[in-house]
């Protein structure tokens, strides 16, 4: 089954964002899209101990001093191939090089914690020597005047050259100062230019280098001033000779460093990652689980990560020890498909490495998750509610194993409600046979007493306040729930006639109903008093009825295994019978039976039927005490 859509289904995706935000560089951010369970107990271990390491030195030591290096790489691969590195990017490796000195000293304090994450600082390498030179020739972004004695040289003959030619540009400015437009000099294209009125141009000696968008000035070097040009770009060129030297040599300082710098990289990637699942921690107020092998969960006050924490309400699960399904009933708002995915979430994410939000949890290791939950309607393959359910459930019992979970929603949904209940069983039997935990939620009794009667499943509901219809997020195991369908409808406004016909059509009488009565008189807007247990009263086709159709001795067939046996008990109050298979008496429903044989075709008239299903041990009990019942009626009346 598609691992991306079952992550999408329990919303690991969403926690997936939320826990990238938490990570800065590129590298981590995608080891966070791509993390899968983990299956290897070991692996599973020891990141489980780098997350709550990576907790506890957040908790004392504030977050790490880790930053962004995804250009570095960028960076590295110009200086191998003999670049030259800018005055900014060598900047910036030097930036990267202090951050890794920070990050060192972080992890050093950290020591006293007795954390192993700390002595990652062992892996790292401020190559100081190369941050302090960068620092001393690279300054705002440019190479500093002192990087060389030369470069100091050049650019005080620059500015010296750059002051005579403003000088002489401020002479020609005061002596015809009648023939310019302005009393200032400007720079053109590199030359100092004065600004001269179009008729003038004769009385100044220069050369024109640009003129104005009106054409009425015209900007002229003075020959004066463009003697000293020459010069001047003659020391600019051997400036730029000079820079170019030194960021060569910086370059191949960094690019003979190129292993440490790949190999601090990388260990500031990994510290990012693992901080990342320390700050998700915090964010969720995790704790770490304990990680087992042997098939068995207990999450003690579990909350879905992604609600918010005044809402959610914790719930207790237990799962394995023998139970290896659940069986969830419940109204319709009581939160059953949260629970599902509580569960589901905080195993996959205690599977990847992160803390769950439990107040303490024990979790097995899962081969795979396999989930069948929402409506899952495909308009443009033209699959319905029912047949897409169908669809993922036959997925998912193609690739379940005995290290699977299992989660699936509304199970038999969509279809004929028979129908819907005997596939929903099929699927548990199979589920069953297959070894694997598995949570489901239903609403069908049928179900429910499936789950009462069988080995290793349980039932298990969800609670939620009747007064305000909001789901209190509470899962009780071992008690099965009701719909409260109809005290719904009542609260949301559905009129009295209108229930009283439900239950009517539900029940039989409308005196009898779920959830308490509805008033004897007519009225519209009575109270029903919650919490009364339902007494079902049947109408002559109601299940019972049908039930009881079935005599001690009939030859059936057993649904969905098409097992024979025979009828050893009729059919109690719920319309289930007893039945004996070669290897052992079961419960089942009436609805998963079919007639093959009746009692009167098989035997004779009064057969003791104590012989098929009595041991011989109770028979002859049972002989005695007939016997003797015989013997004193003797002699009570001789």
């Amino acid at each position: 089954m598609d691992s991306i859509k079952t992550e999408s289904l329990i919303e690991f995706t969403k926690v997936k964002e939320i826990w990238g935000s938490f990570a800065l560089t590129e590298k981590a951010k995608q080891e966070i899209e791509k993390m899968q369970p983990l299956l290897s107990e070991s692996e599973l271990l020891a990141k489980q101990r780098e997350t709550t390491e990576a907790k506890l030195l957040l908790e004392k030591e504030g977050n790490p001093p880790l930053i962004s290096l995804n250009d570095m790489r960028k960076f590295l691969a110009a200086a191998e191939k003999e670049g030259i590195l800018t005055a900014e990017q060598l900047t910036a490796v030097s930036v990267s090089l202090v951050a890794v000195k920070r990050l060192k000293d972080y992890l050093q304090r950290c020591k006293q914690y007795g954390a192993a994450l700390a002595y990652y600082d062992e892996n790292l390498d401020d190559l100081k020597e190369i941050r302090d030179e960068i620092e001393n020739k690279i300054r705002n972004g440019r190479v500093d005047d002192y990087a060389s004695k030369l470069l100091k040289s050049l650019r005080g003959e620059i500015e010296r050259t750059e002051n005579k030619m403003k000088e002489k540009a401020s002479a020609v400015i005061r002596a015809n100062k009648k023939y310019l437009s302005d009393g200032f000099s400007t720079q053109k294209n590199g030359h100092i230019c004065i600004p001269v009125k179009r008729d003038f141009k004769q009385k100044i000696d220069g050369a024109v280098i640009e003129q104005s968008s009106t054409g009425s000035t015209l900007f002229i070097e003075p020959a004066s001033v463009s003697r000293y040009y020459s010069e001047l770009q003659s020391l600019r060129l051997e400036e730029e000779n000079e820079v170019r030297r030194i960021l060569y040599v910086l370059t191949d300082r960094v690019a003979q460093k190129g292993t440490v710098f790949e190999a601090n990289m990388k260990m500031m990637e990994k510290l990012d990652f693992i901080f990342s699942k320390g700050k998700l921690s915090m964010e969720i107020d995790g704790t770490e689980p304990e990680i087992n092998t042997e098939r068995y969960m207990d999450l003690k006050d579990a909350r879905h990560p992604l609600m918010d924490r005044e809402v959610c309400r914790p719930i207790q699960f237990q799962i394995g020890n023998g139970i290896r399904g659940v069986v969830i009933t419940g109204p319709n708002t009581g939160g059953k498909t949260v629970t599902l995915k509580t569960i589901a979430l905080n195993c996959m994410m205690a599977q990847c490495g992160l803390h769950v939000s439990c107040r303490s949890a024990k979790v097995c290791m899962n081969s795979n998750y396999l989930c069948d939950i929402g409506d899952g309607q495909n308009l443009s393959e033209n699959l319905s509610t029912f047949s897409a359910h169908i669809k993922n459930v036959l997925e998912i019992l193609k690739n379940v194993n005995r290290e699977s979970l299992v989660i699936m929603d509304e199970l038999g949904s969509g279809t004929d409600p028979t129908e819907g209940m005997g596939i929903a069983v099929a699927i548990l039997e199979e589920l069953k046979k297959s070894k694997a935990l598995f949570l489901v939620t239903t609403h069908y009794p049928e179900v429910k007493d499936y789950a009462e009667w069988e080995d290793n499943i349980v039932n298990a509901r969800m609670t939620f306040d009747q007064n305000t219809l909001e789901p209190l997020y509470q899962l009780i195991i071992g008690e099965s729930g009701q719909s409260c369908a109809f005290y719904i409808a009542k609260q949301l406004g559905m009129p009295e006639r209108m229930l009283k016909r439900a239950v009517q059509e539900a029940y039989g009488e409308t005196q009898s109903m779920p959830w308490g009565s509805l008033p004897s008189d007519g009225s519209e807007d009575g109270d029903w008093t919650p919490g009364l247990k339902i007494e079902k009263k049947r109408t002559p086709s109601s299940k019972q009825t049908k039930a009881r159709r079935f005599c001690l001795g009939d030859s059936v067939e057993v649904y969905p295994e098409k097992r024979i046996g025979i009828v050893c008990q009729t059919a109690d109050d719920k319309g289930r019978l007893r039945v004996q298979l070669p290897d052992k008496k079961i419960w089942v429903n009436h609805k998963r039976i079919k007639l093959l044989v009746s009692a009167t075709e098989l035997y004779p008239e009064d057969y003791d039927f104590s012989i098929l299903f009595d041991t011989v041990q109770n028979r002859k009990l049972r002989h005695q005490m007939e016997k003797h019942n015989i013997d004193e009626m003797i002699e009570q009346n001789p």
